[in-house]
């Protein structure tokens, strides 16, 4: 039988982390936490992809990096106190849902609960 220890998660968790991604064309989102409130806080983004399979900027046409900060308006900000609260907002609510991958969906499934045990241990989030 194997043992599953938090270095083995950690370890395929950093393997699986630098896979190839297909980008969702409704857009992106920048996840943290607002702890006075206790919320777990998305702002969407809309983009384009490009041939190349690029993340760019709709009024300008631009790729948007990935590693340095971009100062663009988000178009809408989600919120909630857990990951099934925003997961509910966001999925159940929104009409039209911002988002139009399943693999997309998926992640930010695992961020926001990421997020929320983030916020219940006081302990800091970094979106992956």
């Amino acid at each position: 039988m194997m043992t599953t220890t938090v270095e083995a998660i950690a370890a395929i968790d950093d393997k699986l982390s630098k896979r190839f991604l297909e980008l969702d064309p409704a857009g992106y989102f920048i996840i943290y936490l607002d702890q006075q409130p206790g919320l777990i806080c998305a702002k969407h983004f809309t983009n384009e992809v490009n041939e190349q399979g690029l993340a760019v900027d709709p009024e300008t046409g631009k790729p948007i990096p990935a590693t340095v900060k971009v100062e663009r308006q988000a178009t809408a900000l989600f919120t909630g106190r857990s990951a099934k609260e925003i997961c509910i907002q966001l999925f159940e609510e929104t009409k039209p849902c911002p988002v139009s991958r399943y693999d997309h969906a998926a992640y930010l499934g695992r961020e926001f609960v990421r997020a929320e045990l983030a916020l219940v241990t006081g302990k800091e989030y970094i979106q992956d």
